[in-house]
């Protein structure tokens, strides 16, 4: 009877399982798709996704249910990313036309989603389910992607477990080698708000703004220059 039920217990758990990878692979294989059709030069088709919402309807139908867990990091990594920037997407998308993310009153800290079980706030995804959970990971910052020109481009893929590691780096490269984004002139440098709003995330482990921005930087900038900010646009990065 107990090795019965052993056994029970194990194919439930085995099933369990393989039901649960099938459902993670599904949503990023569909939101890889979603990408790949609505994303371009880092801008997003929102009118378009207004006129055929089905496939973005389905994701965030999905992102309801699936379960990730931290041990797993890059699968949940990858999940929050897209779930954040699907999320947001689905904000704009339902108070379309817009000129800016900001024009919705909460769209950051009050409206809620319905992701992995949890009613969540676009801020709660960013801060509690991957900042708080991976501190030692400032290149979130360049792939999660508000909606407004100001923020690093979003891609048009999906980010995906066993390329996270490398779409993390590329896309902070990215960020960091634009000249729009990093604005350099002779001994002065501006970056963007996000380095000042998040200025602990760069500078963990004794290391200045200058010495994070130069890990990534093609031509290195001088560690004695001086740093400021510019003001963040907030444009809608619409297509």
């Amino acid at each position: 009877m107990k090795n019965t039920i052993k056994i029970t217990v194990m194919l439930f758990f085995l099933s369990s399982t393989s039901i649960y990878s099938q459902d993670t692979n599904q949503f990023f294989t569909k939101a890889n798709t979603f990408f790949n059709t609505y994303v371009a030069n880092g801008k997003v088709a929102y009118k378009d996704i207004k006129a055929s919402p089905a496939l973005l309807d389905e994701l965030v139908t999905d992102i309801k249910s699936i379960q990730v867990t931290k041990s797993k990091a890059t699968e949940y990594q990858a999940f929050w990313i897209n779930a954040y920037n699907i999320s947001v997407i689905k904000n704009v998308v339902n108070n379309y036309p817009l000129k800016s993310p900001l024009d919705k009153a909460g769209f950051f800290d009050k409206i809620k989603h319905n992701v992995a079980g949890k009613e969540l706030t676009l801020n709660d995804m960013e801060h509690k389910m991957l900042r708080s959970v991976f501190p030692k990971e400032p290149r979130f910052h360049f792939v999660l992607v508000c909606a407004g020109l100001g923020c690093p481009p979003i891609i048009n893929e999906a980010y995906m477990p066993s390329l996270l590691e490398d779409q993390l780096q590329i896309q902070t490269q990215i960020a960091i080698n634009n000249p729009s984004f990093i604005m350099v002139h002779k001994n002065k440098v501006k970056l963007s708000q996000i380095f000042e709003w998040y200025k602990g995330d760069f500078t963990q482990d004794g290391k200045s703004l200058i010495d994070f921005v130069n890990l990534y930087r093609e031509e290195k900038i001088d560690t004695k220059a001086k740093v400021s900010y510019y003001p963040y646009d907030w444009t809608l990065n619409k297509q």
